[in-house]
């Protein structure tokens, strides 16, 4: 146990460790005063707290606990929560324009890749892309998107710059329609 001495003074009183004595003993506390008189006061006898090493550890952290006040910003800083996002380099526009899909009677024959066509594959052609490109396609009319991979040529028929395959064309609501207005763009890798 700790040995603690309080000294009084005029208009302030303060404690101070001077020693420690084995497990078991009384702590015993010393008023002083400026006479020198000295009194001894033994508080009552119960369970004495010993802390853990982890206990001990977490006290040393105890004058960092509170939270430092965040420093004055100069008038010219910029928050940087209210940055809007540069747009992904890995993302190319090619803009918008009429799609259509691909009709059942394309299923299995070869594409201009020499793939097989697959109505359900998310797959679409393209007059000019290079084939495996990945283009995102998005309704103009109801937001919703796929990204098709380019493994044939076309569409042929005027007006429309792609086609995609029924499964694609699905996902973004055009086959009750046929075709409809997109947007379009390439996608690195």
């Amino acid at each position: 146990m700790r040995y603690w001495t309080r000294l009084a003074l005029p208009g302030c009183a303060m404690l101070a460790g001077v020693g420690m004595v084995g497990a078991g003993h009384a702590e015993q506390l010393a008023a002083i005063s400026l006479d020198g008189a000295a009194a001894v006061a033994t508080p009552a006898e119960g369970p004495r707290f010993t802390p853990s090493a982890d206990a001990a550890f977490e006290e040393s952290f105890a004058p960092f606990a509170h939270e430092a006040p965040a420093p004055a910003l100069p008038d010219h800083a910029v928050d940087i929560t209210e940055i809007e996002p540069a747009e992904d380099p890995a993302v190319r526009t090619l803009g918008t324009g009429v799609a259509s899909f691909y009709g059942k009677g394309f299923a299995g024959r070869p594409t201009a890749s020499g793939e097989r066509f697959d109505p359900q594959a998310l797959t679409a052609a393209h007059r000019t892309l290079p084939f495996g490109s990945k283009v995102r396609v998005t309704n103009a009319a109801n937001g919703r998107s796929v990204v098709v991979r380019i493994n044939d040529r076309g569409p042929f028929h005027g007006g429309r710059q792609i086609d995609l395959s029924r499964g694609a064309a699905e996902r973004i609501g055009l086959v009750a329609r046929g075709h409809g207005r997109v947007d379009m763009e390439l996608l690195a890798g």
